[in-house]
């Protein structure tokens, strides 16, 4: 290798183990000093390999950097599934040891196998993983119409999946467990969500194709119906939420501090956005925090973090945002200026207000600060006697700043 120091090598195997590998992947393996791997993939390995075979260690995360840092001046090839970064160990390899300590010699991943299996291009489909991640996270890629491969996390994730659909109004969706692909136990299920009884092997790519049965299909721009959460009146309502979210401005990877959350409405919304997109929401009351974890699972990201406890003090542990929303408790000594102490340089801040107090505050903080300071008037047209008037909702005062300086 070029690097004074070789990287650790990983190659990918698909289910058919050892005669599936191409011949430079099996020279790698032969010429390996220590094998890293899961019990399964040590098994694919011909017993006349001499290489010394190591199972990874639990949890992973915590002994790995010591164990590869034991073998310095062997070779070691760690074995991964088909194609190692797509939802595998090599994402976490080079996410622990660094890009350049790790080199990928990838297998056909079991997308590609699926794809080929079900006739479905990259451009007509998305892939959406549940390996160690709650199921509910695929809930953002419910729609009408949607083809969907679903990463397993186990065998029981199809009957999961299944269940999901059917409770969210797609019931009528097809569904195709793809299992142990490309091995000579390959196997295909297929059903329907409201039906789904069958059970698979662990190793299964489902394919799924989203039908409507009267669901309420939800887009992933901001402004949600507010009827989409569960809230007891404390929520950011659709119209100034938009206009929140817009200002904030999320960023696939982005990390979004959401104070006094109250039904974690913008939080929620920030994270819809975009798989990679990180939020935080901070709620004092724990009966509001708790609605706001239902709020996450039933609109599908269950990666939202909830704090239960009152900022700033709730703040002082939780990584540097790239936006904060203060959606409550602006007034609260040493509230905004923890988040704005926290906020990156580059950082967005909006805060919104209803009360006069609030109101002057935000103006002291908009003379200092700059930034735009907006008041948001709604009104919905409602039924007054036979007639339709206008009911105006309370004014929503609206400061959103950058903080200036390099990111």
């Amino acid at each position: 290798m070029t690097s004074a120091r070789s990287p650790l090598l990983v190659v990918g195997i698909g289910a058919d183990g050892w005669p599936g590998l191409d011949a430079a992947r099996r020279a790698v393996v032969e010429s390996a000093d220590v094998l890293l791997g899961g019990e399964r993939h040590l098994a694919m390995v011909p017993v006349d390999v001499p290489a010394e075979r190591v199972p990874w260690p639990s949890p992973l995360r915590d002994g790995l950097p010591d164990l590869v840092s034991g073998f310095e001046g062997r070779r070691v090839v760690a074995l991964a599934s088909g194609d190692p970064l797509v939802s595998g160990i090599g994402t976490t390899l080079v996410g622990l040891l660094g890009a350049d300590a790790v080199e990928v010699l990838p297998g056909v991943s079991s997308v590609a196998l699926a794809r080929a299996r079900m006739r479905w291009s990259a451009e007509s489909s998305d892939v959406v993983t549940v390996v160690g991640r709650d199921v509910h996270r695929l809930v953002t890629a419910f729609a009408p119409g949607a083809r969907l491969l679903v990463l397993c996390s186990d065998a029981s994730t199809p009957a999961a999946v299944a269940a999901l659909l059917a409770s969210h109004g797609y019931g009528m969706s097809t569904l195709t467990a793809l299992t142990d692909l490309g091995a000579e136990t390959e196997s295909r299920t297929e059903g329907v969500a409201t039906t789904w009884t069958d059970d698979v092997g662990a190793l299964t790519v489902l394919a799924v194709e989203v039908r409507d049965a009267g669901a309420r299909a939800l887009p992933l721009v901001p402004g949600l119906p507010d009827d989409a959460f569960e809230h007891d009146g404390q929520v950011t309502k659709r119209d100034v939420r938009a206009s929140a979210l817009a200002r904030l401005a999320p960023t696939p990877g982005a990390l979004l501090w959401d104070v006094g959350a109250g039904a974690g409405s913008v939080s929620v919304e920030w994270a819809r956005t975009h798989p990679r997109c990180r939020a935080v929401a901070v709620e004092r009351d724990a009966e509001r925090a708790e609605r706001i974890v239902r709020n996450t699972r039933t609109l599908g990201v269950p990666e939202v973090q909830v704090v239960t406890g009152a900022a700033p003090d709730a703040l002082a542990d939780l990584d540097t945002p790239d936006a904060v929303f203060v959606g409550g408790g602006a007034t609260v000594r040493g509230v905004l200026d923890a988040c704005w102490g926290a906020l990156r340089p580059g950082g967005r801040l909006v805060v919104h207000g209803v009360t006069l107090e609030t109101e002057q505050l935000l103006v002291a903080w908009h003379a200092e600060h700059g930034g735009e300071l907006v008041r948001l008037l709604v009104e919905t047209a409602a039924p007054l006697g036979s007639f339709t008037s206008w009911t105006p909702a309370r004014a929503v005062t609206q400061w959103s700043v950058v903080k200036e300086g390099r990111a």
